[in-house]
């Protein structure tokens, strides 16, 4: 998160627990004529529905005209994650372990900006990726976008190739 993201997540996180509802992530995008405030809430125990999405947007935007924090136009937008969920945070990387996420850098890291892996672990060094076959760490810090990749054809929504699940090609020794 930008450092203007983060603080509007800090600004705005009390609103939406208030509500029974955990802010994920903020997504603060500033244009010359209308910049954008995307957040991105998540209910625990069950799916958010619109309802949820437009308590948060009333109530958020309340309190963002009360503490005016973005000088410019803006559009707010409320949304679920989604099955390709955005990630935000250590912890939300760690409830992914064994998932595939696709992340884009800040700085690039041995020449690369974007990566797309299994989640091997997370701890306090980082994001521990199976990239292609090798362990690649990223910090958080350097994480400027990430989303979880849903495997499409476990969740019923695309049917299994022919043939059956491709097998990974064995291990050149």
């Amino acid at each position: 998160m930008t450092g203007k993201a983060l603080e509007l997540k800090v600004l705005l996180e009390p609103t939406v627990r208030g509500l029974g509802l955990e802010l994920l992530g903020v997504e603060f995008s500033p244009a010359s004529g209308n910049a954008l405030l995307r957040l991105y809430i998540d209910a625990r125990e069950r799916l958010v529905s619109i309802e949820d999405c437009e308590a948060v947007s009333r109530e958020v935007s309340a309190n963002l005209d009360v503490n005016d924090p973005i000088a410019s136009q803006y559009t707010l937008e409320v949304s679920s994650p989604g099955i390709d969920r955005p990630l935000f945070t250590l912890a939300q990387f760690a409830r992914q372990i064994g998932e595939q996420v696709k992340i884009s850098l800040s700085l690039p890291q041995e020449g690369r900006r974007r990566l797309q892996g299994k989640v091997l672990s997370v701890g306090e060094s980082g994001i521990v990726l199976d990239v292609d076959g090798r362990e690649f760490t990223v910090t958080i810090g350097n994480v400027d976008k990430a989303r979880l990749v849903p495997d499409l054809v476990a969740l019923g929504l695309v049917a299994e190739p022919k043939g059956g699940r491709r097998k990974p090609a064995p291990k050149k020794l």
